[in-house]
């Protein structure tokens, strides 16, 4: 089973307490420490995110004004020369070093920074422009496939087919109850590779890493956890990060037999079942409101600076 660490933000755009999260990952036996290629010009302008939309008392449209998004991320940057210390750090410490493209403009620049393998993120699992780009150019890929359609997803493999490809089943809904995680998805996964997991973003207070052995159990080759070393209260997505230890048990569990698993999981996770859901659902409304937001929160930018998302060609 192989694990990602998801650094994401919770290195709060500390170059060292990044290098020490990687540290803290390899040392617990993770096999990938993950970050995040986002810039805050990659942030894209749209109008109705700046008030969003409020209805008989429920959010329609999420409200994230740009302005206040930009300045949230510039804090948050790693550039790309402090991207190749990293991946150097990382072959040092001989963990996998691995990076989430988000826009078409970065994928050469990620390639040229050293990154052999990339992450696709679930908004951009129909961003079949994106994946034509990435597709030669590193060697494994994974994909996240959360507030995707079935459309999108069979595209994606189709794009993709013949690659080392890896699609991680992902409900984006922050944090996501263990009854919404539908790790069943996965099968649907297994018709484009037989490398299929699951990212999760459950509360780790409420529910530890329960969620994350089901997943395992149910077949996930691939596990993908957000990470932190910090108070919970200290990075944006504390509450859905986990430990090291939780690493540390998390590799034990995926090393026991699928007999000693269950066993495991009767004992401490009896209604694991809760979260093997259905392979053919629907986006629920949760879903669709965030893929509203996320998918086309970052665009391209043209030499004459007008902007293109990354299921478009550019103007050039």
């Amino acid at each position: 089973m192989i694990f990602i660490a998801e650094l994401c933000q919770n290195h709060n755009g500390d170059v060292d307490l990044m290098k020490k999260m990687a540290y803290e990952a390899k040392e617990a036996g993770s096999d990938y420490a993950k970050i995040q290629t986002i810039f805050a010009d990659m942030v894209a302008y749209r109008e109705r995110f700046e008030d969003g939309l409020i209805e008989n008392g429920e959010q329609k449209i999420i409200k994230r004004p740009f302005k206040e998004e930009c300045e949230r991320l510039k804090g948050l940057e790693i550039s790309y020369e402090h991207q190749r210390k990293f991946i150097e750090y990382c072959e040092e410490i001989e963990i996998k070093p691995l990076t989430t493209a988000f826009t078409r403009d970065s994928v050469d620049m990620i390639s040229d920074a050293g990154f052999k393998d990339i992450k696709i993120a679930s908004y951009d699992c129909g961003s079949d422009k994106l994946l034509e780009d990435i597709k030669d150019k590193f060697t494994k890929i994974f994909v996240s496939t959360g507030a995707s359609f079935d459309s999108e997803i069979e595209k994606a493999g189709e794009i993709l087919s013949g690659k080392d490809l890896y699609m991680l089943h992902c409900v984006t809904m922050y944090p996501t109850p263990l009854d919404q995680f539908h790790l069943s998805r996965m099968e649907l996964l297994k018709k484009y590779t037989k490398n299929v997991g699951w990212s999760n973003h459950s509360l780790v207070s409420k529910n530890g890493i329960k969620g994350t052995l089901a997943s395992i159990y149910f077949g996930a080759s691939v596990v993908e956890r957000h990470l932190t070393i910090l108070p919970e209260d200290q990075t944006k997505d504390g509450k859905v990060s986990i430990r090291p230890d939780h690493i540390k048990e998390i590799k034990l569990f995926s090393a026991l037999s699928k007999k000693d698993q269950e066993s495991y999981l009767l004992e401490h996770f009896p209604n694991y079942k809760v979260t093997q859901g259905d392979v053919n659902r629907s986006l629920s409304a949760e879903e669709l409101k965030n893929r509203d937001y996320f998918r086309g929160r970052f665009a391209n930018i043209n030499e004459d600076g007008s902007t293109y998302f990354n299921w478009e060609n550019s103007n050039e």
